[in-house]
């Protein structure tokens, strides 16, 4: 080999030797000595430490994802608080009752992205005459008003027990009532349950989508806890 041909390799050597990190930084690199190692050393020799090392690096590479996936539920749980808070603030704007109502079905479902909003409150003494109230015929798009029972027998599903604060399922059953005609395009909902105080019937406040995947039971829903309370508390002052 000539010595011209040398120099190069000289001087590589040297970098190596005075920056060694220039290499084990290199994950190319590394891989392709270690390969080259296990070449040399031939198959019936065992290579422990580039087994601990192929290991460590699959545990990096799980460790990235992981880290990937935390960063991406912060950013879109910070998204979601913001969302929220944006519709509270558009929900508390109107300083009139229908305002407010007919509020919930315009600026705050295009906040929320969903696509029919709707305020569900309970009679005791619900029948035809009721059912034409001054109330339903106004606010007829966002208010529905339902037999005493209703509403917990809604969000159960007919299973009995408590209806839970907060409830998202998809494929939701038997809301005609609530989504008339478009009930078949309803795919997801929320259903917030209201507490208007002792001696008030209970509310349910429903978030319906399209988007099947807008609302799923395994979805956290503190923000829309939040969101229910803030509401509740609204419609009290209203009620008092």
């Amino acid at each position: 080999m000539s010595e011209t041909a040398g120099k190069p390799l000289d001087e590589f050597r040297h970098r190596i030797i005075e920056d060694p990190e220039v290499i084990l930084e290199d994950a190319d690199v590394m891989k392709a000595l270690i390969a080259a190692n296990e070449k040399y050393l031939g198959n019936n020799i065992v290579d422990l430490r580039g087994i601990a090392m192929e290991r460590l690096e699959a545990r990096l590479d799980r460790l990235e994802d992981t880290h990937r996936s935390v960063i991406a539920a912060a950013y879109e749980n910070l998204a979601g608080t913001n969302q929220i808070h944006r519709a509270v603030l558009r929900m508390l704007d109107p300083v009139e009752f229908e305002d407010f109502v007919g509020n919930l079905a315009g600026n705050v479902a295009d906040i929320l992205r969903v696509d029919r909003v709707r305020l569900v409150l309970e009679s005791r003494h619900l029948d035809d005459a009721t059912a034409r109230s001054p109330v339903e015929r106004k606010l007829g798009d966002v208010v529905a008003l339902v037999p005493g029972g209703w509403i917990a027998e809604y969000v159960t599903a007919g299973r009995g027990g408590a209806p839970r604060a907060v409830t998202l399922r998809q494929s939701p059953e038997g809301g005609e009532i609530l989504y008339g005609a478009t009930a078949g395009r309803i795919a997801s909902e929320a259903l917030l349950l209201l507490d208007f105080g002792a001696g008030r019937q209970p509310g349910l406040l429903v978030l319906g989508s399209e988007d099947a995947d807008q609302f799923r039971p395994n979805q956290g829903t503190d923000l829309l806890a939040f969101f229910g309370g803030v509401f509740e508390r609204a419609m009290r002052r209203w009620l008092a």
